[in-house]
C-alpha cells in the first residue's frame, strides 16, 4: 500500500493546486505555484500499481463512480499506470445488505488501499433510521477511521460555465478560492451528545462543539501551507463572539501566524462571511473553518461556481490513504435516470491521481479532458445554457473519454 504521508513542508517538487481554471491553464501550469498538501506518495512516486477501494454509495453514486471508474482507468492505462479495484458497500446500500452503514469489512478494505473513491451516501428511504444506523453516520465513521482531518473544497467559476451561475457575471467571474474544512472533530463528533429531558419536563437534544489544540494546529497547518502556494491570503471564520471553540480555535490560528509572515490572515465570523461570500466572492483565497462552518460554506460555494454537480474534494490525513469524493449528495430524485452530473466524480478520480497516488500526469489528462468535453458543448442538465448540447450522465462520461486520449498533459 503506498503511504500517504501529509507533507506539511514547502518541497521544491509540489504538485499541482486543486483549482480549475481555463481549459489552456492545464498545459501551462507552473508547478511552483501549488499547495504542499499532498501525500507522500506524490512526493516521490515510484509504485505503478496501485489499489483502490470503490465505494460508490447511495442514490446517483453507483452510476458516475462507475463512469469514473471508466476514466480513471483510461487516463492510468495511458500513463502506464496499473489500477485494482475493490467495489465496497457503504451508507444506504450498506445498510440493506449487512445491517449497519459501514461494515467493517469496508473500512478494512479503505484501510488498506492507496486511495478511496466515494459516490455519495443517503436518500429518503433510511431517512427514519436510528441515528446509528443513518447512511450518514455511516460516512462520519469512515472519515474517523481513515482520519482525513483535512478537507479541500475547491470553488473556481469556470468561463464555459458562467452563464450558470445564479449571481451576476461581474460578481461571479474570476472567483477561484478554497475551502479548507477541517473534517474529523468539532460538532459532528463531539461529545456528550444525544437526547434527554430537562428541569421543566421537556424533551431535549443536545451536541456538543469541542475543538482541542492539536486538532485546530493541524488543519491551521494545512490551510496556511495552501494560502501560502495560492495567493498569500487566509481567512479564518469562527463565531468567536460567542462560542468557546472558537475563541480557542481563533487564539490559535492566530498564534500560529507568527510562523508565515508571507500569509495575510484576516478573521470572520460566519455569518458575516456566509454574506460576504455572495456580495463579494472574489476577495476570498483561502477559507479555514471548522467542520459544521466548512460543510455549510462549500456548499455555498459551489452555488457560485454554478453547480454543485461541478466541485470535487479530496479528504487526507497525516497517514494512510486518502478519501475523494464530490461535495454534492446521492441526489435519490433523479437516481438511475441517467441525469446526474459525474464531472465532480470524475475530477475527484483526477485529485486521487494527484494528491493520492502522486500521478500527476495522469490526473492532467482528466482535468483537461474535462475542460475539452466543456469547450465543445457538452452539458448535463444542471449546467444547461442554450447553445449546448444536453446529455445525460452516460454521455458526458462518454465525451470526457473521448476527450482522455486526445488532452495533452500539463507541463510539468
Amino acid at each position: 500500500m503506498a503511504a500517504t504521508h501529509l507533507q506539511l513542508h514547502l518541497a521544491a517538487s509540489l504538485k499541482p493546486q486543486i483549482h480549475f481554471h481555463k481549459a489552456k491553464t492545464f498545459a501551462t501550469v507552473n508547478p511552483t505555484k501549488f499547495p504542499t498538501v499532498r501525500c507522500s506518495a506524490a512526493a516521490t512516486p515510484t509504485k505503478r500499481s496501485y489499489n483502490i477501494t470503490l465505494l460508490p454509495g447511495d442514490g446517483i453514486g453507483p452510476e458516475i463512480v462507475s463512469i469514473s471508474k471508466d476514466v480513471l482507468q483510461f487516463a492510468a492505462s495511458l500513463e502506464g499506470i496499473e489500477l485494482k479495484y475493490q467495489e465496497m458497500p457503504v451508507g444506504g446500500s450498506a445498510f440493506d445488505l449487512t445491517g449497519v452503514p459501514l461494515p467493517e469489512e469496508t473500512l478494512a478494505a479503505a484501510k488498506q488501499s492507496d486511495a478511496v473513491l466515494l459516490g455519495a451516501i443517503g436518500g429518503y428511504k433510511w431517512d427514519k433510521l436510528e441515528k446509528k444506523l443513518k447512511p450518514e453516520t455511516g460516512l462520519l465513521q469512515l472519515r474517523a477511521g481513515l482520519d482525513v482531518f483535512a478537507n479541500l473544497r475547491p470553488a473556481t467559476v469556470l468561463p464555459q460555465l458562467i452563464d450558470c451561475t445564479t449571481l451576476k457575471r461581474e460578481v461571479a467571474e474570476g472567483v477561484d478560492l478554497m475551502v479548507v474544512r477541517e473534517l474529523t472533530a468539532g460538532i459532528y463528533f463531539g461529545e456528550p451528545r444525544g437526547f434527554g429531558v430537562n428541569e421543566k419536563g421537556e424533551e431535549i437534544g443536545f451536541n456538543t462543539e469541542v475543538y482541542s489544540v492539536s486538532q485546530i494546529d493541524r488543519i491551521a497547518r494545512v490551510a496556511f501551507e495552501t494560502a501560502r502556494k495560492r495567493r498569500g491570503k487566509l481567512c479564518s471564520v469562527d463565531k468567536a463572539n460567542v462560542l468557546e471553540a472558537s475563541m480557542l480555535w481563533r487564539k490559535r490560528v492566530t498564534d500560529m501566524a507568527v510562523d508565515y509572515p508571507d500569509v495575510e490572515l484576516s478573521h470572520m465570523y460566519i455569518d458575516n462571511a456566509a454574506m460576504q461570500l455572495i456580495r463579494d466572492p472574489k476577495q476570498f483565497d483561502t477559507i479555514l473553518t471548522n467542520n459544521i462552518f466548512g460543510d455549510i460554506l462549500s456548499d455555498e460555494a459551489s452555488m457560485i461556481s454554478g453547480s454543485i454537480g461541478m466541485l470535487p474534494s479530496a479528504s487526507i490525513g497525516q497517514s494512510g490513504p486518502g478519501l475523494f469524493e464530490p461535495i454534492h449528495g446521492s441526489a435519490p430524485d433523479i437516481a438511475g435516470q441517467d441525469k446526474a452530473n459525474p464531472l465532480a466524480t470524475i475530477l475527484s478520480a483526477a485529485m486521487l491521481l494527484r494528491y493520492g497516488l502522486g500521478e500527476s500526469k495522469a490526473a492532467d489528462r482528466i482535468e483537461a479532458a474535462v475542460m475539452e468535453t466543456l469547450n465543445r458543448g457538452f452539458r448535463t442538465g444542471d449546467i444547461y445554457s442554450a447553445g449546448n448540447k444536453l446529455v445525460g450522465c452516460k454521455e458526458m462520461g462518454e465525451q470526457v473519454m473521448k476527450s482522455v486520449d486526445s488532452s495533452i498533459p500539463a507541463a510539468v
